[in-house]
């Protein structure tokens, strides 16, 4: 269970960490620019610029659309749980016929713990729009959550039609079909990914592991050492992590130690690196 998890997880944070929207509105020029640098400004983590700017944008159009979505994104990622809800709604208001309004307050109501709401809203989003790929990815994941794998395995599949470079779609599917203990569908999604896409972090992670699954366990290591090196917290953690699992079917007990201890440090909630720790418990 805790192995698939990380990949899932993933998804979670990739889709709460998106960029605010940037307007390709018929609006003033000053507007969007605001729009668009605000939107910049939440990318980099700024948020109180990015709350100046596109309250500013707002003051030019009240009915600026996508600023009201980026203005509750803001919100919501400074904890304010009603001003984000409000701004939410204000978009869905001013134009219902918009995806990123109703997945915005997926993203909310999933922050607050109101998952059926949370649903409901992803659903909505893909009502309006079903290439709205961060809400085809977020319904996807709560599927896979409360295990409905074959729900998620549509939704990913869907996901993989729509917006093939979407590489959530594909890791997305592979760990579905995998859940669903289809693992020949799974390996042969992977290959039509790695043909599509190249060698991305997330596939060379699904490589990895079904050479683990083939009992292959060095031939994974170097797979997954290259992805150590990389800019990437995180997916150096899931390296590492899968690194010590590796090193443990290996009987390597000490590099599986130092590999688990390092994916912690990297991310403390890693559960790869706690699964290999809890099956090993002389790690």
């Amino acid at each position: 269970m805790g192995r698939m998890r990380l990949s899932i997880r993933s998804l979670v944070f990739v889709a709460l960490v998106s960029p605010a929207c940037a307007s390709q509105m018929p609006l003033a020029p000053k507007a969007i620019a605001l729009n668009d640098e605000g939107a910049r400004a939440f990318a980099a983590d700024d948020l109180e610029r990015a709350e100046a700017e596109i309250a500013l944008a707002l003051e030019y159009n009240p009915r600026f659309t996508e600023a009201w979505v980026n203005l509750g994104l803001v919100e919501m990622r400074l904890g304010r749980v009603e001003k984000a809800r409000h701004h939410f709604r204000k978009a869905i208001e001013l134009n219902p016929d918009l995806p990123a309004p109703f997945h915005g307050m997926g993203l909310l109501e999933e922050r607050v713990g109101d998952l059926e709401h949370a649903e409901k809203s992803y659903r909505a989003a893909l009502k309006v729009d079903p290439g709205f790929g961060p809400a085809r990815v977020n319904l996807g994941r709560m599927l896979y959550a409360r295990r409905d794998y074959d729900g998620a395995r549509e939704q990913f599949l869907r996901l993989t039609e729509v917006a093939p470079n979407v590489v959530e779609g594909w890791t997305g599917l592979v760990e579905s079909l995998l859940k669903l203990r289809r693992e020949h569908d799974a390996d042969e999604t992977l290959d039509r990914a790695r043909e599509k896409l190249g060698e991305r972090p997330q596939l060379v992670l699904l490589v990895a592991r079904r050479l683990l699954r083939q009992g292959d366990g060095g031939a994974a290591i170097a797979v997954l050492e290259p992805l150590t090196r990389g800019d990437d917290g995180g997916m150096r953690a899931a390296a590492y992590a899968w690194i010590a699992v590796a090193r443990a079917s290996r009987g390597e007990i000490d590099e599986a130690r130092a590999a688990a201890k390092t994916a912690l440090e990297l991310d403390p909630q890693n559960q790869v690196a706690r699964y290999a720790t809890s099956v090993r418990t002389n790690l």
